[in-house]
């Protein structure tokens, strides 16, 4: 049965193009931010179809939504697939979505051919994924994992001051369930690679090992305003001096330990932001991955040093906040082999990656078996409208994902 089963690749992009037109924007990409109105069509839609499809559907606290398809022991814990459907304010159509509706084609793939499973097949969508209205990123799965509690995390605010749990129910996706407290038998997440190296090896799928740690922080340097003419050079304070001399440690940090270190400085305020006053206050954002942690920690330990060194010498202060941090993942090995194992057997070009992005997969690797399939996009561009991936690739990642389902809720 397994070896001849294929899911329906048309039906599939059919699914994506459509969820597409759901905050789609000029360049051909969408924004769907979490816990807007469009981020409702969007769940919406999907909550239609996997309805249409015999699912049950349970939405938590903090809005993770779950499609359950009942197998023939309901005391099993089921397998479960799925991503986000939430955006970047210019993303993609297959960020998220790809994973979300790749579960869902799975699922009518198995009623087309009339196949019960042993295990119940849940597909999830995950809030907030993205973190762009509300920060941090990952807060459905997050909640799920136990990494916050969930009041925490209904409290935040995006830049308007909106809570996200007042945010959820004026959307009509803040359930009454509590989450997580339940176990999984497995979590598979089908995404694109959002990098460049399928695609550059030709291979079409991502056999995914694990997920890169990370540390986030937020860096405040302050000098002293003052007037552009007839301050001496000598003499000033100048705070965005320091945070790019700063900034430029932060790159030579992640040129320093390679080749799988990346080191980024994606935000920055210079205040007061006046072409004629020197800078007295300047924030920035720091973003550190790499997938050994004592790599990871010496890594912060050369930026707060370089950081003091340079507020010293220039006479200046800065405050280093440690904002984020999880260390580097290693997906469940038998959720990986059974990844393995269907992509050998289907023929599918493959390799062994690391995820050098944060996903849902990673929280729930902590509470549950997981593993992660990746198959290749357009020139490794992601967060972006341009985003873009082929068929032919999107169907060999979802056939993948359908056999390794297979191999955890069909086993009696």
């Amino acid at each position: 049965m397994k070896r001849n089963l294929a899911i329906d690749g048309s039906r599939l992009w059919a699914s994506l193009m459509e969820m597409a037109k759901i905050g789609a924007t000029a360049k051909g990409g969408n924004a769907r931010l979490a816990a807007t109105d469009l981020d409702r069509e969007g769940r919406d839609l999907f909550v239609g179809w996997a309805r249409a499809a015999g699912c049950s559907i349970s939405i938590d606290r903090i809005g993770n939504v779950f499609a359950c398809r009942p197998g023939r022991d309901p005391k099993r814990p089921p397998v479960v697939t799925g991503s986000h459907l939430d955006t970047q304010p210019t993303g993609g159509r297959f960020d998220g979505v790809y994973g979300v509706l790749a579960g869902l084609e799975v699922v009518r793939t198995l009623n087309e051919h009339g196949i019960e499973t042993e295990a119940p097949i849940e597909v999830a969508v995950w809030t907030n994924e993205e973190g762009s209205r509300f920060s941090p990123a990952m807060m459905g799965s997050g909640v799920f994992a136990g990494i916050w509690p969930v009041e925490e995390i209904e409290a935040k605010q995006d830049v308007d001051g909106k809570r996200l749990g007042d945010e959820l129910r004026r959307i009509g996706y803040a359930g009454d369930v509590q989450p997580g407290g339940r176990p999984f038998a497995a979590y598979f997440e089908a995404h694109i690679e959002q990098g460049p190296i399928l695609e550059a090896e030709g291979r079409t799928v991502g056999i995914v090992t694990g997920a890169q740690g990370q540390r986030w922080y937020e860096v405040t340097v302050t000098g002293q305003e003052a007037h552009a003419g007839p301050t001496p050079m000598p003499r000033r304070k100048d705070a965005l001096v320091g945070a790019s001399r700063m900034i430029d440690q932060v790159n030579r940090i992640g040129l320093a330990h390679p080749p799988n270190a990346c080191a980024t400085v994606g935000f920055i305020q210079s205040s007061p932001n006046s072409r004629n006053t020197i800078p007295g206050r300047v924030f920035f954002t720091v973003d550190f991955r790499h997938p050994d942690d004592a790599t990871l920690s010496a890594m912060d330990a050369e930026l707060k040093q370089a950081c003091r060194e340079i507020a010293a010498a220039a006479g200046l202060t800065v405050e280093i906040e440690d904002f984020w941090y999880f260390p580097p993942t290693p997906f469940d090995p038998a959720c990986v082999d059974a990844v393995r194992k269907a992509t050998e057997r289907l023929g599918y070009p493959s390799r062994e990656i690391v995820s050098g992005a944060g996903h849902d997969a990673v929280y729930v690797a902590r509470v549950a078996p997981a593993a992660m399939i990746f198959v290749p996009c357009e020139n490794g561009i992601s967060h972006n409208e341009v985003e873009n991936a082929k068929p032919e690739d999107l169907t060999a990642g979802c056939n993948v994902l359908l056999s390794a389902i297979l191999d955890r809720a069909m086993t009696a």
